[in-house]
């Protein structure tokens, strides 16, 4: 029997934004791989993993691969092991994935970052804890000078003349970002990382244009924005990736923080809110479950005009479908059941009765 035509369902919908045309609605989140060397001239370039693991969720059917969070400086790497695009080096490694991703029919995308205090840490199958230069680790910088848990450095509080050079870093990191072929560029604002610290009150305790009121803790994320905007090409589109609550009881940021900023990054030029939440404090208690995030995607889709998408505990494809049939997001994206099955949307498409399109060679599979 053949498959039912993808209109019947909503996960297999087509999306365009700006002039990108993603086939499905079924997206790759950025997924740290920590598999980059650590230093030298080689130090943030991608590898044959790289290439591996991105090549086969896009010919596993997936619509959007939105690459890991790579740094726009050596400084903004989570660890010494994390992919860079602060250097033409590591363009031309890139270059080759954004073309066998394209060759696959999925769409490139790169998620762009800064680690902020939560920077210079082991990978987590090491512990993840902080690293020092003897293990090619270095001097943390934040909004101010809080670590972000007992065991880590105090972070440097970074001047103002530093917040605009990072800001000029997340501009060049854009350019390169087009010049490597990637067709959809997302900022990282969630998960604790620097953009996030200087949202959250929790961690940004500045008295400076950069800290105190909303519009003061949101001046970075805006003046980043639209950095990256004006380096980043008008026809391909912009996405912002946000922790809507930090699950603080106080103190923190909240959901109704994320309404409000979500209005503001529509203004200056975002076309996608992707929805996460936590990361900002440690020990904090999260009520994980399936599709635990959704309620916040759904607020931003219901009372802004921003597109949504949403990640965590997405699993199976009828609940997929459903949060996409009853309008809670655009699109939904997937992380660590895609690094348990690259093939997650050719069985999704099976299931639903749709289509996703197949490799020459594989043919004989399905």
């Amino acid at each position: 029997m053949s498959a039912a035509p993808a209109a019947f369902t909503a996960l297999f919908q087509p999306y365009t934004l700006r002039s990108v045309t993603i086939p499905n609605r079924v997206w790759m989140a950025p997924m740290c791989q920590y598999s980059a060397e650590a230093s030298g001239p080689y130090a943030g370039v991608a590898l044959d993993w790289h290439f591996a693991h991105y090549a086969a969720r896009a010919t596993g059917g997936t619509g959007l691969i939105i690459q890991e969070v790579t740094a726009v400086s050596p400084e903004g790497r989570i660890t010494p092991y994390d992919l860079g695009i602060w250097n033409d080096t590591q363009v031309e490694a890139l270059r080759r994935i954004t073309a066998f991703v394209k060759s696959q029919g999925a769409v490139p995308g790169i998620q762009i970052g800064h680690a902020g205090r939560k920077a210079s840490t082991d990978r987590p199958w090491k512990g993840g804890g902080p690293v020092g230069p003897e293990a090619h680790g270095w001097q943390t910088v934040a909004p101010s000078a809080v670590p972000f848990d007992e065991g880590h450095p105090v972070p440097h509080e970074l001047t103002a003349e530093r917040i605009r050079e990072i800001t000029g870093q997340f501009a060049a990191a854009a350019g390169r970002a087009a010049a490597a072929g990637y067709e959809v560029l997302e900022i990282h604002g969630a998960h604790g990382y620097l953009i996030g610290e200087f949202l959250s009150p929790h961690s940004n305790k500045r008295t400076d244009s950069y800290g105190g009121s909303f519009e003061n803790r949101t001046r970075f994320a805006l003046e980043v924005v639209d950095a990256v905007r004006a380096a980043w090409p008008e026809e391909l589109p912009l996405l912002f990736r946000i922790s809507a609550t930090d699950w603080l009881e106080e103190g923190g940021w909240t959901a109704d923080d994320t309404v409000r900023l979500a209005g503001l990054l529509q203004e200056h030029g975002v076309d996608v809110l992707d929805v996460s939440t936590g990361g900002l404090a440690p020990h904090v208690k999260i009520p994980a479950g399936p599709g635990y995030q959704v309620p916040f995607a759904a607020r931003v889709k219901a009372e802004t005009t921003l597109p949504v998408s949403v990640v965590g505990l997405i699993t199976e494809p009828e609940q997929a479908e459903k949060i996409l049939a009853n309008g809670e997001a655009d699109a939904v994206v997937l992380g660590r059941e895609l690094l348990r099955d690259p093939y997650w949307a050719r069985r999704a498409a099976a299931e639903l009765g749709a289509e996703v399109r197949m490799p020459d060679p594989y043919h004989r599979a399905w």
